[in-house]
């Protein structure tokens, strides 16, 4: 079994700094984001890449630039480093460097894009942060492949369409390092509470508080499939901590995590 790591103790420390919610937790995600991932024309859709904490409109922290960045459509691997541009993330209190990209869409169907950011230097922990992470557009409703693996050295494998996740339901990924299962990980979930304003770069106020009870957490079964029920529409963030196959950068630890952005839907 792949040892995971907890980190949030260490960081609601190192953020005390800040103003947060009563009982915040400070959980640091990956963001891929764009407001829309149901599309139904063709064209460039923009990007927004931020390391954050979007639950409470946290901390935002420095990114490197990314080392690998790519989407995927119908087993089609096209390279959107290319498309890069540094940018500047404004959060609830403070800056950090960030970048935006356009993803471009002409078929319908999935586009899964992922991105494997530089390691990020965490000095309240003393370790390095890697977030390898997934986000999922469609074009059209027409399904073809959201629930491939990437190949990524750790990735969820979402097991419901993750563009169109029913509020009140369930979602199920399967938590792969090295192309297998991870038994016992710990899977942080996180709801994009604070959406960026794609025209400024600004974090909004968070429309919901944080749980009072810290970060809602799962554990990945012996074939390392989790399950969450999820409460409500918006962008939700599922994190593995620690589960890539490198353990160590620039002489120090690092925490390769596996990171998935799901949309779910109100019924209307």
């Amino acid at each position: 079994m792949i040892k995971t790591k907890t980190r949030m103790a260490s960081a609601i420390l190192a953020l005390m700094g800040f103003t947060f919610l009563p009982g915040a937790a400070a959980a640091h995600f990956q963001l891929v984001y764009s407001p829309q991932t149901t599309l139904h024309r063709p064209g460039d859709v923009p990007l927004l890449l931020a390391f954050w904490h979007p639950f409470e409109n946290g901390h935002a922290m420095d990114m490197g630039q990314p080392l690998e960045f790519f989407s995927v459509f119908k087993g089609e691997k096209i390279d959107l480093m290319g498309t890069l541009a540094p940018a500047t993330f404004k959060g609830a209190n403070n800056e950090a460097a960030a970048f935006t990209a356009t993803l471009p869409v002409k078929r319908n169907g999935d586009y899964i894009v992922a991105l494997t950011p530089a390691p990020y230097y965490e000095g309240s922990e003393d370790i390095y942060i890697q977030q390898i992470t997934k986000a999922y557009f469609n074009k059209n409703g027409i399904p073809s492949g959201w629930n491939a693996p990437l190949g990524l050295p750790t990735e969820i494998v979402p097991l419901n369409k993750p563009t169109n996740i029913l509020a009140g339901s369930t979602f199920t990924g399967q938590l792969l390092s090295e192309g297998k299962p991870v038994a016992g990980a710990e899977i942080e979930i996180e709801y994009l509470a604070a959406a960026p304003d794609m025209a400024t770069l600004a974090a909004s106020a968070p429309s919901v508080g944080p749980m009072p009870g810290g970060a809602v957490v799962a554990i990945t079964d012996a074939n390392g499939l989790f399950t969450f029920g999820i409460p409500k529409a918006g962008q939700w963030g599922f994190a593995a901590l620690g589960t890539g196959p490198a353990t160590e950068y620039d002489g120090k630890e690092l925490s390769q995590d596996a990171v998935i952005w799901i949309t779910a839907h109100d019924v209307e």
